[in-house]
């Protein structure tokens, strides 16, 4: 199903960006691709090394705990990759002129996309779903992005003001509209929190494979019965109600695949991002915890692993917790 696997949303959105010029905060002239494209190389992107942890300016979207990833990426055109191949001597046949050249597609204007990877749930936290269907998906993007409108207006702001469109954006209700109108289907996810296989149910082979056998069996067997002259006249109708038959419960058979196919990944245990974040911080806290206990004897143990327990709440998701966007919990907990 496009845009929906594991429990989350896969979103893509493209935006066309304005022709002409606009004047930054200096006075200075440019077009707004140019001015879009300076906005994001100044927008922090995460507490993920050693440089940005000194300057610590953190992503502004992880301010989110339902966005795993997200991605901006200015679409100035299409990209020409040469001529298609074809034969001089057929074209001449045709009286076509090889050193003609062949049209190439272009884009209208240039575009921003905004590709994103979040939690198919409405409050953040909540248990990821293992099916939705389009209006409730509609539902998980407005909210989600209504969300993000209330945590990070001015960048968005910033970024988008580029783009056409945007100027009648004033509320979280409008920039989730904006978003619906420039979405895109996503047909190629990618899920990478599996710990175990996932629990797929398997295809049944044998009633499938006996269900397209038997009229198929039919059929050959009425037409071996016409040529070697049993079953006249009756053996003919026999073979070709058969066939139809065969035709009919093979393309059945294929459809129904095909269904099957496109049903979505189940959600991996433990695979939203308060889980994932929680995971990460639960992971250094107690490795620090066994390495500081070393040597200690059994009643010592005992009471500080409770101490760990009631300190660091193994079962709650939300807190205590790895902040968003950070490479360390030691660099950021909420």
């Amino acid at each position: 199903m496009p845009n929906f696997d594991t429990g989350h949303l896969f979103l893509t959105f493209l935006a066309p960006i304005k022709a002409g010029t606009t004047t930054d905060l200096t006075g200075q002239v440019m077009s707004h691709e140019q001015a879009l494209r300076i906005t994001l190389g100044l927008l922090p992107t995460a507490l993920q090394s050693p440089a940005t942890i000194r300057i610590g300016e953190n992503s502004p979207f992880a301010r989110s705990l339902q966005t795993h990833l997200c991605r901006f990426v200015v679409i100035e055109d299409t990209i020409y990759n040469g001529r298609d191949p074809k034969d001089a001597l057929v074209m001449s046949l045709r009286g076509q002129d090889p050193i003609h050249p062949q049209a190439v597609d272009r884009l209208n204007s240039a575009y921003l996309l905004f590709a994103a990877d979040i939690d198919a749930v409405m409050e953040e936290g909540a248990p990821l779903p293992a099916t939705l269907d389009e209006k409730q998906q509609g539902r998980v993007r407005d909210a989600w992005a209504k969300r993000l409108w209330d945590r990070m207006e001015p960048e968005l702001r910033a970024v988008y003001d580029n783009c056409v469109g945007f100027d009648s954006v004033r509320t979280g209700d409008d920039f989730a509209r904006y978003l619906k109108r420039c979405q895109v289907d996503t047909t190629m996810p990618f899920h990478d929190y599996w710990t175990s296989p996932p629990k797929l149910s398997p295809l049944p082979v044998k009633p499938l494979a006996a269900i397209a056998i038997v009229p198929l069996a039919a059929t050959v067997l009425a037409f071996l019965a016409q040529l070697l002259g049993y079953m006249t006249p009756h053996a003919g109708w026999v073979a070709l109600v058969g066939l139809a038959v065969s035709v009919a419960v093979l393309v059945g058979v294929y459809r129904y695949i095909v269904a099957r196919g496109q049903n979505p990944m189940p959600p991996a245990d433990h695979g939203d991002l308060p889980s994932v974040l929680k995971s990460l911080y639960l992971q250094q806290h107690f490795a620090d915890f066994v390495v500081d206990r070393q040597g200690a004897d059994a009643d010592t143990l005992h009471a500080a692993f409770g101490d760990f327990l009631a300190t660091h709440k193994p079962g709650d998701t939300m807190q205590p917790t790895q902040t968003p966007g950070v490479i360390s919990a030691r660099h950021g907990t909420s």
